[in-house]
């Protein structure tokens, strides 16, 4: 009897090892696969498509023709993200999961493409221009201080759309990966220039210096343009350590709260004047209260409370998520924007007209979507948690379990990934290369090398 006990017992040891051992090895094969798959696509962008280490948005399948956010000429590279810093991104990305020096390099190419272009205000603009002459006629590039007359060249940095921001996060993670002193030039310029560029009360406009007029020069959070120049903060101070990085990110969360609207609507506007009210933009952003801007304002605060454990940021949010609440549409999503007082959903029709029904508006533009959804999450997970336990579980190294279980979870868009790939290392959606398929299918093959190492 204990003989059979035994000999069952192996059996199912023996079972139990095979099965691990099977998943393990199964996963190692599929990793060399992404591996492979990942140089292909990487050799590709890198030596095929890029121009100077940068790049567009989007290029035909014969490389003819590219654009950015709009048309581009062979010798430029577009900043805006998806863009050179989200390219040299899932480059660096690549590097930390594989050690390959291969993809270090390329990141660092894309990063001195960046660095050429910065401007001479400290910033970056939506594109760079390599062309000689053209390049110095139309912007003043900070490799040019001195040797160009700056008049009626092009010296305005942008926030918009996480623009400057995304270029200076990407050239600190390359100065912290290489300790290269010419990138920590550009980034302490950078960095310079953004603390100059933030009002006394911690707002930014969207792009600097000033304009005269039109609505650049007013307190922005449109396209995320506060909430990134936060971040870059952030991400300054845990590289560098200098408080005042740290500082500037607080003055910035401490505008937030400033700004918040009174009730019954205490959300958030997307822009405001310099009497702290909301004020209107393009034709088609008109003063009112944004549930996108909303959402994300949530976010950052909860990030500056986990940074700094003061609860002053945490204050705002049950008043915002009450808003948040009681707009919902009738689907449960939220419109983009309310009019003020009534808080009646309103659109901008093609007759540049602001109305309360959904026709014949302006297409191209978010009016409607989830804006408000994972910052309620999120904000009720780190209430319910506690700092302190959230904390301690965002940062915790993953356990095999649930390394195999991501592991299972991505395989089969891993596999999806690769047979989508043609020969040359592309992968063309009707017609068209793109840097954001290009970085998606990246990050799923990069995640997965890096789980199964």
């Amino acid at each position: 009897m204990v003989r059979k006990y035994r000999s069952a017992l192996f059996y199912l040891v023996s079972f139990v090892i095979m099965g691990v051992t099977s998943t393990s090895v199964g996963a190692q094969t599929l990793a060399d696969e992404a591996e492979t798959a990942l140089k292909k696509a990487v050799q590709y962008f890198r030596w095929t498509v890029s121009t100077n280490g940068g790049y567009l948005w989007i290029y035909s399948e014969d490389l003819k023709e590219s654009a950015g956010e709009g048309k581009a000429t062979e010798t430029q590279i577009w900043v805006q993200p998806p863009g050179t810093p989200s390219v040299g991104f899932a480059y660096l990305k690549a590097y930390e999961a594989t050690g390959d020096d291969f993809y270090l390099e390329a990141a660092k190419a894309a990063a001195d493409a960046l660095v050429w272009g910065q401007l001479e205000s400290g910033g970056w603009t939506y594109k760079i221009d390599f062309r000689p002459k053209e390049g110095q006629r139309r912007y003043y590039y900070r490799h040019d201080k001195g040797k160009v007359n700056p008049k009626k060249r092009w010296n305005i940095s942008s926030f918009d759309d996480n623009t400057t921001q995304s270029a200076l996060r990407f050239i600190m993670a390359v100065h912290k990966t290489t300790g290269e002193e010419k990138y920590l030039s550009a980034v302490k310029y950078g960095l310079d220039f953004m603390l100059k560029s933030q009002f006394e009360n911690g707002a930014w406009p969207q792009g600097y210096p000033l304009a005269s007029k039109g609505y650049s020069r007013w307190y922005t959070f449109n396209d995320n343009a506060m909430n990134d120049c936060i971040k870059v903060m952030l991400d300054a101070y845990h590289i560098y350590g200098d408080e005042k990085y740290l500082e500037s990110a607080k003055r910035g969360g401490d505008f937030i709260i400033a700004s918040q609207l009174p009730e019954p609507q205490a959300g958030w506007a997307q822009q405001y004047d310099y009497d702290m009210k909301p004020v209107h933009a393009r034709w088609f952003e008109p003063a009112a209260v944004c549930a996108a801007v909303t959402g994300r304002n949530i976010k950052t605060l909860i990030d500056l409370y986990l940074q700094t454990g003061e609860e002053k940021y945490l204050k705002p949010i049950p008043a915002a998520i009450a808003w948040l609440e009681r707009s919902r549409l009738e689907d449960g999503q939220w419109a983009r924007f309310y009019e003020l007082k009534t808080n009646k959903p309103i659109y901008v029709n093609m007759d540049r007209k602001v109305v309360y029904e959904f026709v014949n508006i302006r297409p191209g533009y978010s009016w409607m979507g989830n804006y408000g959804s994972s910052a309620i999450r999120l904000y009720k997970k780190v209430k319910n948690m506690g700092r302190e336990k959230y904390l301690s579980e965002r940062n915790a190294p993953l356990t095999d379990e649930s390394r195999r279980k991501r592991l299972v979870k991505l395989e089969p868009q891993v596999r999806a990934v690769i047979a989508k790939q043609d020969a040359q290392g592309r992968w063309v959606v009707d017609g068209k290369i793109s840097c954001s398929t290009f970085i998606k299918n990246a990050r799923i093959l990069t995640d997965y090398i890096a789980l199964a190492r």
